[in-house]
């Protein structure tokens, strides 16, 4: 029983572990590394986060950038760790480079979302429940959401004219710019435009001259903008 508690004490320090790190610990067969896998569940609440993955602790923010790599907390879910909305979102959001199918751990469904290589930045290390987790930083979650469209382009609206004053604007310009996704600075551009913030000259080389839908879920139509090349189908409040 001390030997059970001493491994069980060190991978208590991994928020997610596998077989290769129980193997290491154990330094028995694998025959017996099953047989112990079986006794910390029982003894110690281990819990199957999916195939040779596994963890103690039963929250799945904290586990959610552990289970693939790389990969980083964003969209809702980010938005609501920021405390950039009051709404408590029921699944948490995983940005990856991979594919990979959503699961499910307790209760909470874990969405993993694909995304190009070169957008795959604008995330950082954070202390949660004595760990390290990775999730995107305010100016990257928002480009998440909009870029993506996880979000729809109202709640997105309402998030950036309420949290305008906590955010980068000059970051925010420069993640667009590394992005290079014509709509998706378009959109930003104009909303930062009408908050106040002239970007329109830095960020002019990375617009097409094809119109786009201002409101990607709403119908064709409404007044052209022909500075920021957008069709005007929301309603958008002036600064």
């Amino acid at each position: 029983m001390v030997k059970s508690f001493n491994v069980y004490e060190s991978l208590r320090r991994y928020a997610v572990f596998d077989t290769k790190i129980l193997n290491y610990f154990l330094n028995k067969s694998q025959g017996y590394a099953n047989l112990f896998r079986y006794r910390l569940k029982k003894n110690f609440k281990l819990f199957k986060i999916e195939k040779n993955k596994y963890t103690f602790y039963n929250d799945p923010f904290l586990i959610a950038s552990r289970i693939i790599w790389p990969s980083y907390i964003s969209c809702w879910s980010a938005l609501s760790f920021h405390k950039m909305t009051e709404q408590i979102p029921q699944t948490v959001q995983v940005i990856t480079v991979k594919n990979k199918k959503q699961i499910k751990f307790l209760y909470t469904k874990i969405q993993f979302i694909k995304i190009k290589k070169e957008n795959f930045f604008g995330f950082e290390k954070v202390d949660y429940s004595n760990f390290e987790i990775f999730i995107s930083d305010k100016e990257k979650t928002l480009i998440d959401c909009l870029l993506l469209k996880e979000v729809s382009f109202s709640e997105i609206k309402y998030i950036l004219n309420e949290n305008i004053k906590i955010l980068n604007v000059n970051k925010i310009i420069r993640y667009l710019k590394i992005i290079n996704n014509s709509s998706l600075t378009k959109r930003f551009g104009f909303l930062l435009e009408n908050l106040g913030y002239d970007t329109y000259k830095r960020l002019k080389n990375n617009i097409d001259l094809t119109y786009t839908l201002l409101n990607y879920s709403k119908p064709n139509e409404g007044k052209k903008d022909r500075k920021w090349r957008l069709i005007l189908n929301d309603q958008i409040r002036r600064t």
